[in-house]
């Protein structure tokens, strides 16, 4: 078994029954991407983040998003030191390479916006000093749905900067009976030992990028976002930046399966996670719809042969 094969087995033994949205989430990473877990509490969000940082063997940080949350709490703030006399930066908790964004809806918009320089620009601006964040880094976000008291919804421009959304779901009947009568899946992730290292997840993310995408496939893709544009019932189609992150998203599938050459299934399986949440229909839409939309696409455009 590859490192990557070994990650996904320890993930698959704490997340369970959900191999799916696991491997979503490890590709998301390869392609230097952040994700966005959006469910109803409960269904193992915040688990699945926490595992990631320890069979990673990723320095990680939890920020609990509330109403009152500012943005220096996340960032960092300038403050004088008497002893020496002079202002310096006191970093806050996104200097890591996992950033856990617990609840991040429930955050006024102002305080989600902080995150937007860093999840882009991978740094920090505090006055007139440029902060880099460390690598790998990687913001893993959780969401309750828009309809729950006390929520706020992601502006475009911050679902944009989400590579991937995925879903957990409640676990099937089996799985759900190993979780009552085993407990807290936490509690396995002590003394886990680490299947990949901060050094051996950049070495990969490199290797995603040297995987071939044929000019077939290439044309499938733009097949793909063109359909989304040319639809009348949605307000927006993929941009051109969603395009090269399902790009990216498909070379990380096609990495975690052993091959070095993108296939027509690899866009096909990260589509729906990749366009879900940027997909919009002119009558508004609950987070289940973009998916289907998505599926809707995906069965529409002509594959290549």
């Amino acid at each position: 078994m590859t490192a990557l094969d070994n990650a996904l087995a320890s993930l698959d033994r704490i997340i369970l029954g959900k191999s799916l949205a696991v491997r979503l989430a490890l590709a998301c990473l390869l392609a230097r991407g952040h994700l966005l877990i959006e469910d109803v509490p409960g269904v193992g969000k915040t688990t699945l983040a926490h595992a990631l940082a320890q069979v990673l063997g990723l320095a990680w940080q939890r920020v609990q998003f509330t109403s009152d949350l500012l943005p220096a709490d996340i960032l960092g703030v300038t403050v004088f030191d008497r002893a020496t006399q002079e202002f310096k930066f006191r970093k806050g908790p996104i200097f890591t390479q996992l950033l856990l964004a617990d609840e991040v809806n429930r955050a006024s918009p102002k305080t989600q916006s902080a995150l937007l320089e860093a999840m882009e620009e991978r740094q920090v601006s505090a006055d007139v000093t440029t902060h880099r964040l460390p690598e790998p880094f990687f913001v893993v976000a959780t969401q309750n749905p828009d309809e729950q008291i006390g929520t706020f919804r992601l502006p475009e421009s911050q679902l944009d900067r989400f590579l991937m959304r995925i879903s957990l779901g409640y676990p099937d009947h089996a799985h759900e009976r190993e979780l009552l009568a085993n407990g807290d899946r936490r509690d396995l992730l002590i003394g886990l030992a680490p299947a990949l290292s901060p050094e051996a997840i950049i070495a990969k993310q490199g290797r995603v990028r040297a995987i071939h995408l044929s000019n077939a496939l290439l044309d499938y893709v733009q097949s793909l976002l063109r359909h989304t544009r040319e639809r009348a019932d949605l307000r927006l189609g993929l941009s051109p930046r969603a395009g090269q992150g399902l790009i990216r998203a498909a070379q990380a599938w096609a990495l975690l399966a052993g091959r070095d050459a993108v296939l027509p299934d690899d866009v096909q399986a990260v589509f729906s996670a990749v366009a879900g949440h940027r997909l919009e229909r002119r009558d508004g839409m609950s987070a289940e719809a973009g998916w289907s939309v998505a599926d809707e696409v995906l069965k529409t455009v002509p594959v290549p042969i």
